[in-house]
């Protein structure tokens, strides 16, 4: 077939008239700035549709409100989605921001959420009752509730049984007439045909016409003993016999077409604490599936397939162990194994029936399940990690595409054989294959180039129809119909089933307002269109995939921009630079300044989380310093020279401050970030602290040479004192470590060292090595060539200490304070008076250094009760940028300070002094380094 592929114009004005209908239902909610429409008109999808507006209501009144305004309405939350039913050209509206709502009910066995909780923190929630969510997608980290319902999400362990449908217990609908049913009300029928008689009658009527038909039931039973996200689930008809159940379970799956789903109640799972994983190595693909009915009866929790070329982008895994990376792989496959259980004996009963039945199966390489911990999460990275694998190793300028698909489990190897023969047909290169063997879900990967390769992609998406559905499959398992499969949905079900589905949309939304183009279509070229053409930026930008997994732990998240938003913003300046869109690409440099360089914290939290290991901190820093002028350079070059009479100088300037009216020392910063800017100048307020000690080199307590490490004391220490009622973290680890006897050795020129933060952060890169020379050489000579370690006494300087100190020669290893007292000082401490409860805040560093588990000891031998609070993430006081912007650490640190504030904990620590200062403005508490309170209930 011959396809076009047009270039829209990328950012046209939005309709006044819309804007106005909008203002009027909802006033306030509305986002039209460039930077917001382009920031959120992508996903994690291969298509791209730029909104008129992003709206953001903070409650399903006001949702109601704009439905009965008649408005064209998309709902978007985690933006995770695959298939493009996260995407629209009219109105998109953000439920992301303002419907986190996470309720636990009947300890853990039941669970009340709203569509923007995020499914690992409903989860973690759920932790502590030993309960989890059916649904365990790959993209639990980012993935919200909405989305969870609205593409009926499963994974790798709950198949058909434990998906969003079977787990749902009732929900909160919106329907586009503005009507809410909950259909968790004893009279949620009498309700729904008193205000929706229509509604009401036509989903009976539908019910009676899918049962009477004897096909209508074969089809939609067959159809549903798969996974199967592929238009309406028609299931709910058999399933369910009065109107409220069957809206109800209508609704999921349904991608936001028939209402907005303001909360559900949805039925949880035993969290098996243990499990045994194995990686079943076959000859060919097809001896694999010929395992596949012995290994299910034997009772998995999963069976996870990876083809051959998903073997060989394992190999190049960092975590493949030698018998998978020394593999000849040739025809190969492998299957990902895995029991789980709650307690020991039945985990140990599966293992004994995996060891009789692992030597009958034709396996290439021997194969045994393991328990340890770091061989399973190896294991499960790797499972995990293919797509980002392939997709990160892109070359620049291609769009990644996931497609999944299921068929019976029978004819899944003959489905394997035809999508590699496509491959190649095609012309599809390193598109591995893998998925949920045990449920006969396929996943498969393309690397396309839709302004030149659309003919290509058409073709292929045809046969590749077609050899699905010839084997009896569903052409969407998990991911949702969207764009992409809505234009096969009538090929799949047939003319009957199509207009039954054509009748629920038209019966729950008969304006077609909500999401116009999702899941059912008569365009048979939709999916063709709209399709997302990726520019070649940096190579920063470049590797992502837009998947949107760090917008969780990102900082500034609900106040200016993501890590996502930053790139394809990025993105969208090259593309209007390109097009000639001069007055596109100012507004856009304009708005970027502040929504993208300024407040990011750069604190790295979204290289954690990130699947191709994507550290926007590290453009932002390379952003910022491309704007600094030759001033600026050279005078932070010449603070790295004199750095120890820059801090004495900052300590008195917080003394005088401090000493003065409050109102003149706030006034005073307030006029001077006017003149400079509020990214030169902090602003100081009367919650600050005075300034801090002075640090001065100190031998070790017995002879010089017998130090047992080497202490570099954080300059935070001079340039803030320490919080009211306790020593400093300082002080704390001198006085620990001589009550534990241990021999700690402060370095000559101490107050002239730095980890390096203070110019990293801001991309100055003269003053950052000057910093680096001294400091490498400096630690050099005081752990006596790297004989003994450096001891750092906050998390932020310990991480900028181990770069500042990469690839030094002699190595130095470099400790963070709290893992050294874990290891080096608890044993020798005495007993401690432990206070009844704690709030702790680790910090960002802390989380990327792997310091959890010292902070976790030393926490819990200071208190009876540790809590790490609801909403915990990065306070992103980072260094000086709470100051320069406190409006950033405000709203990253807004839903733990609620948290806090529900609670009376005797003591609130983290383990970096602006951390603390950022929680302490933040609660009202006054926050203590770690250190300080074990110093506290460890002295005699």
């Amino acid at each position: 077939m011959s396809v076009t592929h047009s270039e829209k114009q990328r950012l046209t004005a939005p309709d006044p008239a819309v804007l106005a209908a909008v203002e009027a239902a909802v006033p306030g909610i509305t986002r039209t700035r460039a930077t917001d429409r382009l920031g959120m008109a992508h996903d994690a999808s291969h298509y791209l549709l730029t909104p008129q507006a992003v709206l953001v209501p903070e409650s399903a009144e006001q949702v109601a409100a704009l439905m009965r305004a008649g408005l064209p309405l998309t709902f978007r939350s985690g933006g995770t989605s695959l298939s493009g039913q996260g995407v629209s050209e009219h109105l998109l509206v953000d439920t992301r921001r303002h419907f986190r709502g996470i309720e636990v009910l009947d300890a853990g066995a039941r669970v009340r959420v709203q569509p923007g909780a995020v499914l690992r923190q409903v989860n973690a929630r759920l932790a502590a009752h030993g309960r989890k969510l059916g649904p365990d997608p790959a993209s639990e980290s980012a993935c919200t509730i909405g989305g969870v319902v609205a593409n009926n999400s499963s994974g790798m362990t709950c198949g058909t049984h434990a998906n969003t449908y079977r787990t749902l217990e009732s929900l909160v609908l919106v329907l586009p007439s503005g009507t809410v049913v909950d259909t968790a009300a004893p009279d949620a029928d009498a309700r729904l045909r008193a205000l929706e008689p229509e509604l009401a009658q036509g989903l009976e009527r539908l019910r009676d016409r899918v049962r009477g038909n004897p096909e209508s039931v074969r089809r939609v039973t067959a159809q549903f003993a798969l996974k199967n996200t592929m238009g309406y689930g028609l299931n709910s008809f058999l399933d369910h016999d009065t109107p409220a159940q069957i809206l109800a379970h209508l609704a999921i799956g349904s991608e936001g077409t028939l209402g907005f789903v303001a909360q559900a109640v949805l039925r949880t799972v035993p969290a098996h604490r243990l499990a045994a994983t194995g990686l079943l190595v076959f000859p060919t693909l097809r001896r694999a599936m010929a395992a596949m009915p012995q290994l299910v009866s034997a009772g998995p929790a999963a069976v996870e397939l990876l083809d051959a070329e998903s073997l060989r982008v394992a190999q190049r895994d960092p975590k493949a162990d030698d018998v998978l990376r020394t593999l000849t792989v040739r025809d190969h496959a492998a299957l990902l194994v895995e029991w789980q259980e709650s307690d020991p004996e039945p985990l140990a009963e599966h293992e004994r029936t995996a060891e009789r039945l692992f030597p009958t199966l034709d396996l290439a390489v021997p194969a045994r399940l393991s328990r340890d911990a770091g061989g399973r999460a190896a294991l499960w990275h790797i499972r995990k990690g293919l797509y980002a694998s392939v997709a990160g190793a892109r070359p620049s300028g291609t769009t990644a595409l996931l497609e999944d698909v299921a068929v019976p489990v029978p004819v899944l190897a003959d489905l394997c054989d035809d999508l590699a023969g496509l491959f190649a047909k095609h012309s599809y290169e390193r598109s591995v294959i893998f998925g949920h063997a045990k449920d006969g879900n396929l996943h498969f990967m393309l690397n396309e180039r839709f302004d030149t390769d659309l003919e290509r992609y058409a073709d292929f998406t045809e046969d590749m129809v077609a050899a699905v559905l010839d084997r009896g499959g569903t052409l969407k398992a998990e991911h949702g119909t969207g764009r992409v499969m809505a234009p096969f949905v009538r090929r799949q079900y047939g003319d009957e089933l199509f207009e039954v589905m054509r009748e629920v949309k038209r019966l729950c939304d008969p304006a077609g307002t909500l999401n116009p183009g999702v899941v059912l279509t008569d365009d048979p070229h939709a999916h063709l269109r709209d399709l997302k053409s990726v520019v070649t930026v940096e190579p920063e930008v470049d590797r992502c995939v837009e998947c949107g997994y760090c917008e969780p732990v990102c900082p500034s998240r609900d106040l200016t921009t993501t890590p996502r938003q930053r790139i394809v913003l990025r993105r969208e300046l090259a593309a209007a630079r390109e097009a000639g869109d001069h007055a596109l690409a100012k507004r856009l440099e304009e708005e970027y300044g502040y929504d993208a360089v300024d407040t990011c914290a750069v604190d790295g939290m979204c290289a954690t989380a990130c699947p191709v290991l994507i550290n926007t901190g590290d453009l932002t820093k390379r952003l910022r310093e491309e704007r600094h002028g030759r001033a600026a350079r050279a005078g932070w070059k010449s603070a790295a020279k004199h750095w120890n009479g820059v801090t004495r100088a900052l300590d008195l300037a917080l003394d005088a401050a401090a000493a003065a009216p409050a109102p003149l020392a706030e006034g005073a910063a307030r006029a001077a970030r006017a003149v400079a800017g509020q990214d030169a100048v902090p602003q100081w307020s009367r919650d600050l602290p005075r300034g801090g000690t002075p640090r001065r080199p100190a031998p070790a307590p017995a002879e010089d040479a017998d130090a047992d490490a080497v202490f570099v004391p954080s300059c935070l220490n001079t340039l803030f004192a320490p919080a009211e009622g306790g020593p400093g973290a300082m002080a704390a680890l001198l006085s620990l470590a001589e009550r534990a006897g241990v021999r700690l050795r402060v370095p000559d020129g101490i107050g002239s060292l730095c980890c390096g933060t203070p110019w990293s952060s801001k991309g100055l890169t003269d003053g950052y090595e000057v910093m680096r020379r001294r400091v490498r050489d400096a630690l050099a000579t005081a752990t006596d060539g790297g004989r003994i370690p450096v001891v750092s006494d906050a998390a932020s300087c310990t991480e900028g200490f181990e770069r500042l100190t990469a690839a030094a020669s002699p190595a130095v290893r470099v400790l963070d304070a709290v893992a050294f007292t874990a290891e080096h000082l608890l044993p020798r401490l005495p007993e401690a008076r432990r206070l009844p409860s704690l709030a702790l805040h680790p910090t960002c560093s802390s989380t990327r250094l792997g310091l959890d588990a010292a902070i976790t000891r030393v926490a819990e031998t200071v208190a009876e009760r540790v809590v790490v609070p609801d909403g915990w993430q990065c306070c992103a006081f980072a260094g000086d940028r709470g100051l320069l912007h406190p409006e950033l650490t405000a709203s990253a640190t807004r839903a733990e300070a609620a948290a806090v504030a529900r609670e009376d904990f005797a003591a609130h620590a983290s383990v970096n002094r602006t951390c603390e200062l950022g929680l302490t403005r933040a609660t009202g508490r006054p926050y203590h380094h770690l250190l300080e309170l074990l110093d506290r209930v460890t002295t005699p």
